[in-house]
């Protein structure tokens, strides 16, 4: 085999794995990430449950959306940049042109499609999957009693009316100095060398608001659209439901681009599509400025988790390095966990409301944890059980 065909294997094996995640990967980003532990770590042995971990509770510290950025780490670490930008690309695609595709619908007919029938089997499915990643993710973050007692107080937390982000970042800083207390006997290393990471983090927490400066200085244009949503995407911490308060408050107040009404709509869009809620830009791009608003309105938003994690990746082995670092690490592993498991618990509150999804839960877990059936199976297969069951 050449050394061309070498390196463009991985790359196509990015880009089938995650166009096809794009496809299918309904129920947000807990979901999401739960299919790609299920397809990177059991089915591909790309990584290790540790590392991956690791990622994932880097990932829940920086804007963007988790479960992209999630991919984009897989692409680094199997591919380079170019698998990084090939992972997050053909994970956002499939999302990117449903979401136009319902905009130019939305444009022509005034009125959205209904999903529900289709979710009613999905969401049931998609809490299997959740489940079966906190369970197997919970085994390898869950070290020692103190990462118990952490677990334990970040998903009361969970419960509360609180940002996961700040959940997530109070928790790894008071579990890091639990675990160093609880392990103070341990000899400290010496600390990995911060000069670099010194250099880097300052432009990224510092960029959002550059462009915040810039966007106002800007008059309405794609230009215009493009630097608002390139904001958005810059410090956009959290679910859904802070975008929706992003963007409420830049384009329904500030800018009155949109009425309140299309603003639903579109977050309705972004939620019963599959892949990443932040399609949600493509749709009020389209609204707004046509393709080529759909066009700038989606690089923007997406465009700063690409930098962030080209950023990111490179440090996340070294902090591995120091004891510090590494028990803030284990702390936001658990966080992360945790989080999941309220996500879990939540879903099951609004899902489980009648015996037809209780049998697609009950049937989906099984096939998750028996019998190891791939998630994008069991999604399908939730969709369809959804659809027969409602003839009873």
């Amino acid at each position: 085999m050449s050394e061309k065909a070498e390196t463009e294997t991985p790359l196509r094996e990015l880009a089938r794995l995650f166009l096809r995640l794009g496809l299918t990967a309904f129920g947000g980003p807990a979901a999401h990430i739960a299919m790609m532990e299920d397809e990177v770590i059991e089915r591909r042995g790309w990584m290790t449950r540790q590392h991956f971990l690791d990622l994932v509770g880097a990932t829940s510290l920086i804007p963007g959306p988790n479960s992209t950025e999630m991919t984009m780490h897989v692409g680094f670490e199997r591919g380079g940049w170019r698998g990084l930008f090939i992972a997050g690309a053909t994970f956002i695609f499939p999302a990117v042109i449903l979401t136009g595709i319902l905009a130019w619908l939305y444009v022509e007919y005034g009125t959205l499609p209904q999903a529900e029938l289709l979710l009613l089997g999905i969401k049931p499915a998609v809490m299997a999957i959740i489940l079966s990643a906190v369970w197997k993710l919970g085994k390898k973050a869950l070290k020692g009693w103190p990462t118990y007692v952490i677990g334990l107080v970040i998903l009361v937390v969970s419960f509360l009316p609180i940002n996961p982000a700040v959940i997530l970042l109070a928790g790894g800083v008071i579990g890091a100095i639990f675990i160093r207390i609880v392990n103070r006997d341990e000899s400290d290393g010496a600390p990995p060398d911060n000069d670099k990471t010194a250099g880097m983090l300052p432009p990224l927490l510092t960029g959002g608001l550059l462009v915040t400066a810039a966007a106002a200085a800007v008059p309405i244009s794609l230009w215009r659209l493009g630097l608002v949503f390139l904001k958005i995407g810059a410090v956009l911490y959290g679910s859904g439901y802070v975008l929706v308060a992003f963007l409420e408050r830049d384009l329904v107040n500030q800018l009155g681009w949109l009425t309140q009404a299309q603003l639903l709509d579109a977050i309705a869009i972004g939620q019963f599509t599959p892949g990443p809620v932040l399609s949600t830009a493509t749709f009020i791009g389209f609204l707004v400025a046509g393709v080529p608003g759909a066009v700038v309105a989606t690089v923007g938003i997406f465009l700063p988790s690409f930098l962030f994690v080209l950023g990111l990746n490179p440090l996340i082995p070294r902090l591995r390095q120091w004891v510090w670092t590494a028990a803030f690490l284990d702390a936001v592993n658990v966080a992360a966990v945790a989080l999941m498991a309220a996500v879990t618990f939540e879903l099951g509150r609004e899902t489980l409301i009648s015996w037809q999804t209780w049998v697609i839960a009950v049937l989906a877990a099984a096939a998750v944890f028996r019998f190891k059936v791939n998630s994008a199976w069991i999604v399908l297969g939730g969709a369809l059980l959804g659809l027969g069951l409602q003839l009873f």
